[in-house]
């Protein structure tokens, strides 16, 4: 096995130099949100990532503490630590054109929302992140990941619909008119354009289905999502791109269904996403095996280019961008996917569980 090179991968991925600002972020544990084991080797990398950047001679800020948000992709905190100093946070990433955030919880929504307001600015969101990862997907030939990224979000973007066969037997058809999709495609260097944020490790190809924003134009997402939770199969039903119940006989169910009920935003069919970094792992680290298949999220999604915004949610603690994977090895896959276009030809994305003509 090749011994992980962290010089090339910041090379590769950022090229960064001299006339970038960096910081790398994490978020902290508070007195309601426990340490654990993972997340202490998680801080450890960013310092060993933040002197790696050093080495490449780049200008690179003290490391930015805050505290956890206990909700992936929930707005940051107003303030943090920067060497023990207490800080603003907009005001440190606002000077920055590089943020590296290795956090538990999912920063990219607000680093998006960063990116749009200060152009400079890129940013690689990596919640969840491992040091084993150096050697599964963040050891991937990226030149290759970005070719098939590239070329499947050029494909959703053609297509009015994508339906989704699982191996449960449900059905759903998800709407992707007035869309255009997305390549998460592992580069994330200055003259990078579109959205400025990416996830590392990367290799997906995402698009927001239609949410039925425009007057008298409904929404056409329909179906039903099996989802697997704690060993137990329960059914989403969806019409009009809104999650309308959560039927099973688990003993989650309940809880599921609070949930849900907690908030009305939180029913949005926000994603789909088609990874394809050949690298990536299943292990339950959403971060990785989303890169390695077939996944949906739901709530918040303007930050990939849709409309549900933490505006649109009840409270500030309830905003969430949840993705669910079915890529082969998870508990549950997808069959069979086909996208069909406005003349209602159909491509055939996935078969049998494996992607086809990528």
């Amino acid at each position: 096995m090749t011994a992980f090179d962290l010089h090339k991968l910041l090379r590769d991925v950022f090229a960064p130099d001299e006339r970038d600002t960096a910081v790398v972020m994490v978020d902290v544990p508070t007195g309601t949100i426990a340490d654990n084991p993972d997340w202490v080797e998680r801080r450890h990398m960013a310092e060993i990532w933040r002197q790696g950047l050093l080495d490449l001679g780049v200008n690179v800020l003290p490391l930015l503490e805050y505290p956890a948000t206990g909700a992936n992709n929930g707005d940051l905190p107003a303030k943090g630590k920067q060497a023990g100093v207490t800080v603003g946070m907009e005001a440190v990433l606002s000077t920055a054109t590089l943020v590296i955030a290795m956090t538990r919880y999912s920063a990219t929504a607000p680093l998006s929302a960063l990116t749009r307001r200060y152009p400079a600015l890129r940013a690689a969101s990596m919640p969840n992140v491992l040091r084993r990862m150096e050697q599964s997907a963040l050891a991937a030939d990226y030149r290759e990941v970005a070719r098939k990224a590239t070329r499947m979000a050029e494909w959703l973007t053609r297509a009015e619909s994508a339906e989704v066969v699982f191996a449960t037997g449900h059905r759903l058809v998800f709407d992707l008119r007035f869309r255009i999709a997305h390549a998460d495609d592992g580069m994330c260097r200055r003259d990078k354009t579109g959205f400025r944020v990416i996830n590392l490790p990367s290799g997906e190809a995402f698009i927001v289905p239609y949410e039925g924003e425009i007057p008298e134009e409904p929404s056409r997402t329909a179906g039903e999502i099996p989802l697997h939770w704690k060993g137990h199969v329960y059914v989403l039903p969806v019409e009009r791109n809104r999650i309308i119940e959560v039927r099973g006989d688990g003993p989650d169910l309940d809880a599921l269904r609070a949930h849900f009920a907690l908030d009305p935003a939180r029913r949005n069919v926000a994603e789909l996403g088609l990874g394809c970094n050949d690298r990536a792992l299943i292990t339950g680290n959403v971060l990785e095996d989303e890169k390695a298949g077939f996944h949906w999220a739901y709530g918040r999604s303007e930050h990939l280019g849709g409309t549900v915004g933490p505006d649109r949610f009840s409270h500030p603690d309830h905003v969430v961008h949840h993705d669910v994977v079915y890529a082969p090895g998870c508990p549950i896959e997808v069959t069979r996917l086909d996208l069909i276009d406005a003349a209602g030809q159909h491509r055939t994305v996935i078969q049998d569980g494996q992607y086809v003509g990528v």
